[in-house]
Order: C-alpha cells, then sequence, then structure tokens
C-alpha cells in the first residue's frame, strides 16, 4: 500500500486529481504554510505561495513516482518554489523598495510600531527568521517539522554532512544573538 492510498487517495483513478489535491491541502497546507512562511516572512506572500504551490503540484501530480513520501515530495517543490521567489526579479524590486523605506522619516505610527516591533523580536522566532535562509530552512525543517537529517537531505538535496555543519552554525548564531539580546 503507497502512502497515497494510506492517507485514503486512491492513485487508481486519475481522473480524481482534483479529490486527491483537495486530500493533500487538507493533510498539508497548514505545513507548507509555515514552510514557505519561513523564508518569505510576510504571512500574504507565504498564502499566494502556497496556492501556487498546491497548483504547481496539480500539475505535476502525475509525474509523483513513489520514489520519496508524498510529504517530502511536496515539500521539495514549496522549496524550490521558494527559492525560485526569492531569487525572481519581483521579490528583488519589493526587497529593494522597503529598504527605501527604512530611510524615509516617518510621521505617522508607524515609529511606535517599529519599536514594539523590535521588542518582539527579542523571541526566539524572530531570531530564526532573521537566519540566511540555508541556516533557517534547515532549522525549521529540523526543529518545528522534526524532520531527521536524512529526510531534510531528501527534500533539499544538500548532503547530510552538510546539514549538520549548518544546524551547528545556526545554533552559534542564535546563541550569540540571544545573548546579545537578554
Amino acid at each position: 500500500m503507497t502512502e497515497l492510498e494510506e492517507i485514503g487517495i486512491n492513485i487508481n483513478s486519475i481522473e480524481n486529481t482534483e479529490q486527491i489535491i483537495s486530500q493533500l491541502m487538507d493533510n498539508y497546507s497548514d505545513d507548507i504554510l509555515h514552510l514557505v512562511f519561513s523564508y518569505v516572512k510576510n504571512r500574504t506572500t507565504a498564502e499566494d505561495l502556497t496556492q501556487e504551490i498546491f497548483i504547481k503540484c496539480y500539475e505535476k501530480l502525475n509525474q509523483f513516482n513513489n520514489k520519496s513520501s508524498i510529504k517530502t515530495w511536496l515539500y521539495r517543490i514549496a522549496i524550490n518554489h521558494c527559492k525560485d521567489y526569492l531569487g525572481s526579479w519581483h521579490y528583488r524590486k519589493l526587497n529593494f523598495s522597503d529598504k527605501i523605506w527604512d530611510y524615509l522619516p516617518s510621521k505617522s505610527k508607524r515609529v511606535e510600531e517599529e519599536i514594539i516591533s523590535k521588542d518582539v523580536a527579542n523571541s526566539l522566532m524572530s531570531a530564526v527568521m532573521d537566519l540566511p535562509v540555508k541556516y533557517r530552512e534547515v532549522v525549521f525543517l529540523h526543529y518545528y517539522e522534526e524532520l531527521s537529517l536524512a529526510n531534510i537531505s531528501k527534500i533539499t538535496g544538500v548532503n547530510s554532512n552538510t546539514l549538520k555543519t549548518r544546524l551547528k552554525h545556526a545554533r552559534e548564531l542564535l546563541k550569540s544573538k540571544m545573548k546579545k539580546e537578554v
């Protein structure tokens, strides 16, 4: 019995693709949304990208070959989609525009919100989100999704030893950052 069959998806009836995607969305949409948010740090963008990821899954469902679990396959698609988004011209333009606004004086309550936001940044999640993507990715998948380094290696295509090193550097960065804030 394949994993799809275990979670109640009949893979023999390919005409039920919409039903399969619906079932996958019910089972994994929150996980994918959290994963995407860890990359883009914006809820609206994460929701949009999550929808795009499931559309991509719908289009490529016939290419799933059961060599990995369906969750691993979905995560791989999501991570690749996020990396494509972060490297896109649209994201870089948007990110540059946001940085310009940081240098302009504000006449609104935004200053107060920024101060509150900086206080909130003391939390561990904010520290994790400040990590570079390659560290944030492994921290999120290992600690939040509780995946083993072997599974993360399958999802990301990165060697397990490299992942161990990245996890070690990420812990050091987090430890250093948390000490500064205390």
